[in-house]
């Protein structure tokens, strides 16, 4: 069996111990804030100068997409090396990454004919595809051949949620992302808006006053997940992804602790520039995914 490279666009908003861990490349995103001048993320911006950014100077940013030829350079070094490549990216409903990759991959398998380019879309976004991300690690680190992961993942990705709540639909609606999120939009003081995202789609839950009483809703709303489905919650790991409120992710991490009776695999993903942008400050929810040995 031949080895193989995992990468990610950079909205999986991996912890970066996470990725030097299990040895996982990120192609990055580019924010600008005036539409001219772009960073890439993660390498030319952090994070806390980001959402200083947006709070400090009452601007939007704009994200724009790994090109095909970031992706051509990225890859090439993992097949001159001898590697087939497992890529995931982020949903092609938000963003047009996963399409990109697959130009490449497209593009290279003519120059390396006995190469496998794997590209999938992961139907997820920030740590919701973090933690595909980390299950295709885990069977990596299990042996399994890059044929059976992408049998395997095609069935994880279904099974991932992330149950969140924003300070404001502001950034979505800004960046065009509000989609059947509008429905929540009606009268929003002290409105914290609830969202689920599955299969791709940013579903509406509800509204609540209160940023407490909405933290209680995104736990809620996860147990509600498993009172509906009828899964067992050990089947699962999960994440909590913040943006900017980290005593808020605290809350929700012991919360979700106490309900599962167990501690928490991973750390709090902070929710990176390409989600963030139409997210915002404030952004905070609970991630979860089948592990690829209970399927």
């Amino acid at each position: 069996m031949r080895p193989y490279q995992l990468f990610s666009d950079s909205s999986c908003d991996l912890p970066e111990k996470l990725l030097q861990e299990h040895q996982i490349k990120l192609i990055p995103f580019y924010v600008s804030f005036d539409q001219e001048t772009y960073y890439k993320e993660n390498l030319d911006i952090t994070n806390e100068v980001f959402y200083q950014t947006l709070t400090a100077k009452k601007v939007y940013a704009r994200t724009s997409l790994p090109s095909v030829q970031d992706y051509i350079s990225m890859f090439k070094e993992a097949l001159n090396e001898g590697h087939d490549i497992i890529c995931l990216c982020l949903t092609q409903k938000f963003s047009g990454s996963y399409q990109a990759a697959l130009n490449a991959k497209h593009i290279l398998e003519e120059q390396y004919h006995d190469s496998t380019i794997s590209v999938i879309d992961s139907i997820q976004a920030t740590g919701g595809q973090g933690l595909l991300l980390l299950q295709l690690a885990a069977m990596k680190e299990a042996g399994f051949t890059i044929e059976e992961v992408g049998q395997k993942i095609d069935i994880l990705k279904a099974t991932g949620r992330i149950m969140f709540t924003l300070n404001t639909l502001e950034y979505l609606s800004k960046g065009r992302r509000i989609g059947k999120v509008v429905s929540l939009a009606k009268d929003m003081l002290d409105l914290k808006p609830l969202i689920q995202l599955k299969d791709a789609e940013l579903i509406p839950y509800s509204n609540i006053r209160g940023r407490k009483k909405s933290l209680d809703r995104v736990f809620e709303m996860v147990t509600e997940f498993f009172n509906d489905t009828g899964d067992s919650p050990s089947d699962y790991e999960f994440c909590i992804a913040n943006a900017t409120t980290i005593e808020d992710a605290g809350y929700l991490e012991r919360k979700l602790e106490k309900f599962l009776g167990r501690k928490l695999k991973y750390p709090v993903f902070q929710i990176g520039i390409t989600i963030g942008s139409y997210t915002g400050p404030g952004a905070i929810g609970i991630c979860l995914v089948k592990r690829y040995d209970r399927i």
